[in-house]
């Protein structure tokens, strides 16, 4: 090892994980009741830091990993967070990342080991340190990506109601869409495919089945909402 960068100080580099969910037509954050210190009791959000030899993106999968159990689940980083004395631990400079996942899947016994809980995204306590920030931040990000790109259906089962649809990007802009334009604008998309299944739990009648096609959104990636 090199002393090219001896004078200088050493920080820690941590990990924020902000994880959303869709459930009962709203978004929700998953949120430790921490068990640890600092700010033990405390509300905050998954984090942990980068370790030797491993990347942040890597580091940002195992942190979603060891509270979730999954894999291969859609994560973005928003941006750093380094004031002075936003952690009064260490100095410590964290990334942020967000991730959507569905709600169905994660591993419930790791969410418990860890006092995990989930949260309606209208509803959240105070967070420790600047995890309010992130959270603003990753929604803002969200939203802005959710308008040119399906990263939604990450949060959704693999077959899903046009309602169940238009309540996910209800919950993701904050405010209500007119029903007859976004299915225009669903129907123009040809990569969301209609089946000939039918969802029963909503009414007699029911209510056609979809699924995203992600071959053919590859081949015509066109996506505005």
């Amino acid at each position: 090892m090199t002393d090219y960068y001896s004078k200088n100080p050493r920080f820690y580099v941590g990990i924020d994980c902000i994880i959303f969910g869709f459930e009962k037509n709203q978004l929700s954050l998953l949120l430790l009741q921490r068990n640890f210190e600092p700010a033990k009791g405390q509300w905050s959000l998954m984090g942990g830091f980068v370790q030797e030899n491993e990347s942040a993106d890597d580091a940002a999968k195992r942190v979603l990993f060891e509270l979730t159990g999954l894999k291969d689940v859609y994560m973005e980083q928003i941006g750093a967070f380094g004031e002075i004395h936003r952690d009064p631990g260490e100095r410590v400079i964290s990334l942020a990342y967000y991730a959507l996942i569905n709600i169905n899947e994660y591993d419930r016994e790791l969410v418990s080991l860890h006092n995990a809980h989930w949260m309606n995204i209208n509803e959240l306590p105070d967070l420790i340190f600047d995890h309010n920030q992130m959270v603003e931040k990753a929604r803002n990000v969200m939203k802005q990506k959710a308008s040119r790109a399906p990263i939604g259906f990450n949060l959704l089962p693999e077959l899903f109601t046009l309602t169940q649809l238009q309540n996910l990007y209800e919950a993701i802009y904050g405010e209500p869409m007119d029903k007859r334009n976004f299915r225009k604008r669903i129907a123009d998309m040809g990569f969301i495919e209609k089946t000939d299944k039918i969802d029963k739990t909503g009414s007699k009648r029911g209510a056609y089945l979809y699924k995203f096609n992600d071959k053919a959104y590859q081949k015509d990636p066109k996506f505005k909402l």
